[in-house]
């Protein structure tokens, strides 16, 4: 049966691969990289490198990330549409690129479990016999809190893990004192009014890794100029935050 390993890479320090991720791209025979565009080229550049180094051997095989609807409203349903596009994309790869006792890998970035669509979408696939197993990766939560020298958690307390798109929603939960921000496009921590310290990385794990930390009040608006001129200059961004109560 075709076999798929969905490598975890990291948070973008190559460093930062684990022995279990080496292991598995040294048996791969094709590597899968989904082409995001000229404008996250380089994140395409750093899969190739360590395919360079790791898995020599193997095909690299390139296919079009589906383009996705950013401007609807309807938020549920322009995903659902891209992950239908990505599973139908996935499963001309598994059934074209790779015969019957061949081994094809996704190499994630961070951790396949956190905010990642490929589980989901090659559990949607039906077309085509596989089977899948996922390489666990360091995550950009845990290289935030890694490069700030803090726990994400404090002693018998709970951390949450949420988007951007429902901090700006919802705001910041009243029974919540340390929450995670992922995939904020909105500089949602600008409405956040409540008396919490936020540490602030974007690129992390790169050699343009930024990192502020400081009360929200005191610090969102540098984080808001530092931010807007990073995408300025690299045409992305990918930031992830702490924001934490403090204590009365």
């Amino acid at each position: 049966m075709r076999e798929v390993l969905v490598i975890g890479i990291g948070a973008g320090d190559p460093d930062q691969l684990t022995i279990e991720a080496v292991k598995a791209l040294g048996r791969l025979d094709a590597a899968f990289l989904v082409d995001k565009g000229d404008e996250k080229r380089d994140l395409t550049d750093l899969r190739r490198q360590l395919l360079k180094q790791y898995a020599p051997g193997a095909r690299i095989v390139t296919v079009s990330d589906p383009p996705r609807d950013r401007t609807t409203s309807q938020y549920p349903g322009a995903v659902d549409d891209w992950r239908r596009k990505r599973a139908a994309a996935f499963e001309n790869l598994i059934r074209d690129e790779l015969t019957e006792t061949q081994r094809g890998g996704f190499l994630v970035w961070g951790d396949p479990a956190l905010f990642d669509s490929t589980i989901g979408v090659l559990d949607d696939i039906d077309g085509v016999d596989f089977g899948y197993t996922v390489i666990p990766g360091i995550s950009s939560v845990s290289t935030l809190a890694a490069r700030h020298r803090i726990g994400l958690n404090r002693v018998g307390r709970a951390v949450q893990i949420t988007t951007g798109r429902r901090l700006a929603e919802q705001g910041l939960p009243d029974d919540v004192d340390d929450l995670v921000v992922m995939l904020d496009a909105r500089t949602a921590y600008q409405h956040v009014s409540d008396d919490v310290d936020i540490y602030w990385g974007a690129y992390l794990g790169t050699p343009d890794e930024i990192l502020i930390s400081g009360p929200l009040s005191e610090t969102k608006d540098e984080i808001d100029a530092v931010r807007a001129a990073a995408r300025a200059r690299k045409g992305w961004i990918m930031d992830t935050y702490l924001l934490r109560r403090r204590d009365a």
